[in-house]
């Protein structure tokens, strides 16, 4: 009896320790995110000051150990790695006009994420989008360009990811520069996000217009032709 004792209380210690690492490590990001972003944009210049600050949310992403994980806690945690690693190469090499100045900067140069070794497309397209099939995931992620949907001063959180998910796809369709509506012309220009990424959108037969409409206020009549806006990679600098 003893022995099980004993074992019941290692593991309630081990539980308690990982639910505070997983805690303390979201609180550090939102509280970085509150500070350095504001309406989606980064002060990649402060930041780059205090490099250490950003740094170090950047060597945590790296020995993170998500054995103990949920799959919605790993999925709120490869969005949050995701967004800080793009502000920490940014800052690394600022300043830096567009992210795209840095060569390799989302399919060659590899950060350690949970112990394994990636680039930021993997994290995107294989631990996020192959893995959870979910297009919203989409407009969480910022790539550090005006045109990206925009960055959330806030860490993404288990609990909270559906209404955060919601919140972030409903925020980005209903911008007038990311869904641009022509009613006289029977005309809607979207983001290049729905043509990269087009199957995302069209699973089990649905239309880009159909996925829009679900968060749109006001919705875009069927008939409308769709178009893509230029895509602009000038940094999102505050």
């Amino acid at each position: 009896m003893k022995k099980y004792y004993t074992l019941f209380i290692l593991t309630l210690l081990f539980s308690n320790t990982y639910a505070t690492e997983s805690s303390d490590f979201n609180t550090e990001i939102n509280t970085f995110l509150k500070k350095h972003v504001s309406n989606g944009l980064v002060e990649y210049e402060i930041v780059k000051k205090n490099f250490k600050e950003i740094e170090s949310i950047y060597q945590k992403i790296g020995a993170m150990n998500l054995s103990k994980y949920s799959d919605t806690e790993k999925k709120a945690f490869y969005i949050n790695a995701y967004n800080m690693i793009v502000i920490y190469q940014v800052s690394k090499f600022y300043p830096l006009k567009s992210a795209l100045d840095q060569s390799g900067f989302f399919d060659k140069v590899k950060h350690t994420v949970a112990g394994e070794r990636i680039t930021l497309n993997v994290l995107e397209i294989i631990k996020l989008m192959k893995r959870y099939g979910d297009p919203r995931v989409h407009f969480a992620l910022a790539c550090a360009a005006k045109s990206c949907p925009k960055l959330a001063n806030f860490a993404f959180i288990a609990e909270k990811l559906e209404s955060q998910l919601n919140s972030r796809t409903r925020l980005s369709v209903n911008n007038n520069s990311f869904i641009q509506v022509n009613n006289k012309n029977k005309e809607v220009k979207v983001s290049m996000i729905f043509k990269w990424y087009a199957h995302d959108f069209q699973k089990s037969g649905k239309k880009v217009l159909d996925f829009i409409n679900k968060y749109r206020k006001t919705k875009i009549a069927s008939s409308h032709s769709i178009s893509y806006s230029n895509y602009d990679w000038a940094l999102n600098k505050r």
